[in-house]
């Protein structure tokens, strides 16, 4: 009788030759003529040579693209094979970036850059992973206590809110609903993961926590997130309160965030309820036109980077990825080739919030806030127009 050992060689075999028999090419006709036909060869070159048409195609400068390419290229070098030629890092990077900025699927990318429609997702992920790791510390530094300083004056030049810190915000990005996910980690509309940012007065990213569960609450996130528990192990050297302008009152430097975050001595919230005194509904108001550059720089970033305007269709951690990704190229773009704030007009404002749930708020908490109502309807603290707008 024959051994286990040789029927089990024997089936190997026989379904390897069964596999190369029905194997149509080695190569699909499509992708063969990927070094003639393919964008990367037949675009990439002309669009360089044209500025406008270059920005309009990867959404950011050839100087910029340029600079990019040479942080990320020796990390994505490969070697030839005796089969095939390796994908170049300029044409990787050249796929990913047109993948986030147009919002393309994968198999489109296998018709226009004619390759392989797995190729092509393994280039886009390994790209995105690879541009966070190299820049997340240069997009993404450790604030000191003149960043935090830095911040705070540029909150009370463009917004007329001291002491601010940032403004911190939530957003749900959406993906297709993964297989055997089940319902639990559903949240109130659809499947998403959840990208927790904080916004400085430039429509620029201070800190991003993505990757947490589509049911968590704003709040919940922020709480558990890296940043958050350094503020309450005070590592994050943030400056010790400040005397407000005109005023014998002092502040202490804190986060502005709408009615899903909880209210405490670094965070602030709007009141609630709808029947507020004027001097409620003015703080309500500047707090807002804090508030708003986080709205903006979430309406900034999904409309340059244009995948974020539908479902992703990959895994949870891919998702991840592509998010990370286009946070890092958020920050490196608009250092260097500034933004359009009218990208983001029709997103300020308009995302959807989950239910809100009540915090208990201790005295101390509601006293700093109590101040900065007081100081924003005093002579030295009001604006002329504030009463016009609540």
């Amino acid at each position: 009788m024959e051994s286990e050992e040789s029927v089990a060689f024997a089936s190997l075999v026989y379904f390897y030759l069964k596999a190369r028999k029905t194997r149509k090419w080695w190569v699909h006709p499509i992708n063969s003529v990927r070094h003639r036909d393919g964008y990367f060869y037949t675009l990439y070159t002309p669009l360089r040579e044209d500025p406008s048409g270059f920005f309009n195609y990867f959404r950011m400068k050839v100087s910029t693209f340029d600079e990019l390419l040479s942080h990320v290229q020796d990390h994505l070098k490969k070697s030839d094979s005796n089969m095939r030629a390796a994908i170049k890092p300029e044409e990787m990077l050249a796929m990913t970036i047109r993948y986030l900025a147009s919002g393309c699927s994968f198999t489109d990318l296998h018709y226009s850059y004619r390759v392989g429609r797995s190729t092509a997702s393994q280039v886009v992920r390994r790209v995105c992973q690879i541009i966070w790791r190299v820049l997340k510390e240069e997009c993404f530094p450790t604030p000191n206590e003149d960043t935090w300083a830095r911040i705070a004056q540029g909150f009370q030049n463009t917004a007329s809110f001291p002491n601010c810190l940032g403004a911190v915000d939530g957003k749900h990005i959406r993906i297709v609903k993964p297989e055997r996910s089940g319902s639990l980690d559903m949240n109130y509309k659809h499947f998403s993961i959840g990208l927790m940012a904080i916004a400085d007065a430039s429509y620029r990213f201070i800190y991003v926590d993505v990757g947490s569960f589509s049911k968590d609450s704003d709040s919940t996130i922020f709480k558990n997130s890296s940043l958050w528990k350094q503020v309450e192990l005070g590592l994050l050297r943030i400056p010790p309160p400040k005397q407000l302008t005109g005023s014998n009152e002092a502040v202490p430097f804190a986060f502005v965030g709408d009615e899903a975050f909880p209210l405490s001595t670094h965070l602030l919230r709007p009141y609630s309820g709808t029947h507020l005194p004027v001097e409620k509904r003015v703080f309500n108001y500047r707090l807002s036109r804090a508030r708003r550059y986080v709205e903006c720089s979430f309406g900034i970033l999904s409309n340059k980077w244009r995948i974020l305007h539908r479902p992703l269709d990959v895994s949870v951690d891919f998702a991840v990825d592509i998010v990370k990704c286009c946070c890092i190229l958020h920050n490196f773009v608009r250092d260097r080739d500034g933004f359009n704030l009218d990208d983001s007009l029709t997103v300020c404002g308009l995302e959807e919030r989950p239910t809100i749930s009540s915090f208990v708020v201790n005295k101390t908490t509601n006293r700093f806030r109590d101040m900065l109502t007081k100081y924003f309807v005093s002579d030295s603290g009001k604006l002329p127009w504030q009463l016009e707008r609540i």
